[in-house]
């Protein structure tokens, strides 16, 4: 209760300086793939000399590295070498280069033997057998979580910030029958889960006196408001940090500016919380290195054409929005998964060198991502927060919304609907007063239905089509 009411009324301070730079803004990236690409032969170099990475990122003005850590991830035996990486020994390795190089950690539990995201979320295969004993999964789920921070805090590696799950729009832990057979949101499992990992994190800080900033993870920004909900209402409130997946690729139309205003809103509307972006990501090129094919491929029109200056103005623009609405922190995912000749499960080499902060070589691109980290910092109009109960939206059943819109909002209002996974499906223009829409062309599922105009959030909401 003390912590919860102390993280409040720090919060509170905060405030007034929304508008402004915070000096506790943290950039960040993903690092995890290093130790791997150095294994494999890849060398980083800047200005034509070999650097270590972890210090070249800490001289660029890093502040903090994301580390993924995988259950058991034994589908790496079968690879290249068959060494095995993001398990607890090699993110070790990389917490040491972090610690050496002066940064701070985000530990990212993925809670899974494999990658982990809105798609995807593989229960470890150790755990398999309890998926369905709650409470045995629990014990299960506390004593990874416990122990593998006690075992760091051990080497002295505890670190400042982590997170329980990844992307994790449909829950963690599911059996891969569940997983793979269609969308699943069950709260009255998730609840008590999350709880759990949240409640392990906790009683390391007990144990140790160290603080740790905890987060839960929410890939695409329209997502953000429906599944902070649900968390809420599930009593899943123990926690400091809302944290954020947003690339344009998976989450267009959503634009850096609506992005910034969505954070505006969740400071508004959970005052306690910070909110961070852990991941976004702009490819520099569209060529290709090797052959494993390139994740990212789409360019913002803003953005275009694609080159290392819109990868850099990207997160100069994006760095600006998330501070200015009281975001307090921003990650590039993976910006040193260069290529190499070595192999994912998919292909030979790298599925981002495309987008990475390296050119082809290995050497800094010159004007290009790696800048943002020594940019000014620099600030735009917050984005205006919206009272949600100016618009009305009812699905009305036979795959049909009723948006009732009242007298004073722009002409240019919208009814935008994602994907659970945060990809836009479908636009409407709205009209004063009561519009009717016949969701037909929209395939069955779970979709989260936005209301906006510009830059201006007026709605989010959950709907389910038949």
């Amino acid at each position: 209760m003390f912590k919860m009411l102390y993280r409040v009324c720090f919060i509170a301070l905060l405030l007034p300086f929304w508008g402004s730079a915070q000096e506790d803004f943290l950039r960040g990236v993903d690092l995890s793939y290093v130790n791997e690409m150095e294994d494999c032969g890849a060398v980083f170099s800047l200005n034509g000399e070999a650097q270590a990475p972890y210090a070249l990122f800490a001289n660029a003005g890093c502040d903090i590295v994301r580390l993924r850590l995988w259950h058991t991830p034994s589908w790496y035996d079968t690879l290249n070498a068959g060494r095995r990486y993001s398990d607890f020994e090699d993110v070790c390795r990389s917490a040491q280069r972090v610690r050496a190089a002066g940064m701070q950690i985000l530990l990212d539990f993925h809670l899974s033997d494999f990658w982990a995201d809105p798609g995807r979320q593989w229960i470890p295969a150790a755990w398999a057998p309890v998926a369905d004993d709650l409470p045995v999964l629990q014990d299960s789920l506390y004593n990874y979580i416990h122990g593998t921070l006690m075992a760091m805090h051990g080497r002295g590696l505890l670190p400042e910030m982590v997170q329980v799950g990844n992307e994790t729009n449909r829950g963690i832990l599911l059996p891969i029958a569940v997983n793979d057979a269609g969308w699943v949101l069950d709260w009255d499992r998730n609840g008590p889960l999350f709880q759990t990992g949240l409640q392990a994190v906790a009683d390391v800080e007990a144990a140790t006196g160290q603080n740790i900033r905890t987060a839960l993870h929410i890939a695409g920004p329209t997502n953000a408001h429906w599944l902070m909900e649900g968390f809420s209402d599930h009593g899943v409130t123990d926690f400091d940090i809302i944290g954020l997946s947003y690339y344009w690729q998976w989450h267009m139309p959503a634009t850096i500016q609506q992005t910034g205003s969505i954070i505006s809103s969740l400071r508004e509307a959970y005052p306690d919380k910070e909110v961070m972006i852990f991941e976004t990501g702009y490819p520099w090129t569209l060529d290709w290195a090797d052959e494993a094919s390139n994740i990212l491929t789409t360019a913002h029109p803003d953005y275009a054409p694609i080159s290392p200056q819109a990868q850099k103005q990207w997160m100069l623009d994006l760095d600006a929005a998330v501070r200015s609405n009281g975001g307090s922190g921003l990650f590039y995912w993976e910006p040193a998964w260069v290529s190499t000749d070595c192999h994912t499960p998919w292909g030979q080499g790298s599925h981002k060198e495309n987008a990475t902060f390296f050119d082809f070589s290995g050497a800094v691109l010159d004007n290009g991502g790696m800048d943002w980290f020594g940019a000014a910092t620099t600030s735009v109009e917050p984005q205006p927060i919206q009272e949600t109960p100016a618009v009305q939206l009812n699905y009305l059943g036979n795959r049909t919304l009723s948006i009732k819109v009242p007298p004073g909002l722009p002409d240019s209002l919208t009814c935008q609907v994602f994907s659970i996974d945060g990809k836009g499906v479908a636009s409407y223009a709205l009209a004063q007063g009561s519009n009717t829409l016949r969701l037909s062309e929209v395939p069955p599922g779970q979709y989260v239905a936005l209301v906006q105009a510009g830059r201006s959030v007026y709605l989010t909401r959950l709907i389910q089509l038949p």
